[in-house]
């Protein structure tokens, strides 16, 4: 199965953080696509350095919950710790699961597709270069479509 996982970083060597956490992700299956990263501004709590911010696609033969276990242990082997600091704030790592294939599902621990990447640029834009063409359930469109509807004059 392919997943689509977002990356993000702004403390530290952020360039640095994003291509340990790609080299560890092959822990979890197969990297078998990695976006350009792109310089973005912190958004919600904005009193924070910018990310950089970028996307891959893994193949996996772990579920989802499993998957997404994974990426919350390599958050914590790279010195993230969620329960302590502000929420949205300054990270070392950002590790996001944002697609599974097509698969949907809502549960305490985790929501497919993510919730909120229909509307953050910061995701869709790394995102389009890796799985432009892979429709999002839940909306009628594609990823690539998602980024058009957020920029400007699209």
């Amino acid at each position: 199965m392919k997943a689509a996982v977002a990356l993000g970083a702004n403390l530290g060597d952020r360039e640095a953080s994003l291509r340990d956490a790609v080299h560890r992700l092959g822990a979890l299956g197969e990297v078998v696509a990695v976006s350009s990263f792109f310089d973005t501004e912190p958004v919600g709590y904005v009193d924070q350095p910018p990310f950089l911010n970028g996307a891959c696609v893994v193949e996996t033969s772990l579920t989802p919950l499993a998957l997404l276990r994974g990426l919350l242990a390599i958050e914590v082997e790279m010195g993230r710790d969620r329960s302590h600091g502000i929420a949205k704030g300054p990270r070392v790592i950002d590790l996001d699961l944002l697609l599974y294939e097509d698969l949907t599902m809502a549960s305490a621990e985790l929501t497919l597709p993510h919730p909120e990447m229909a509307g953050r640029r910061f995701v869709l834009e790394p995102l389009a270069e890796v799985a432009g063409d892979w429709f999002v359930p839940r909306t009628d469109a594609t990823v690539g479509e998602l980024l058009q509807r957020l920029l400007p004059n699209a």
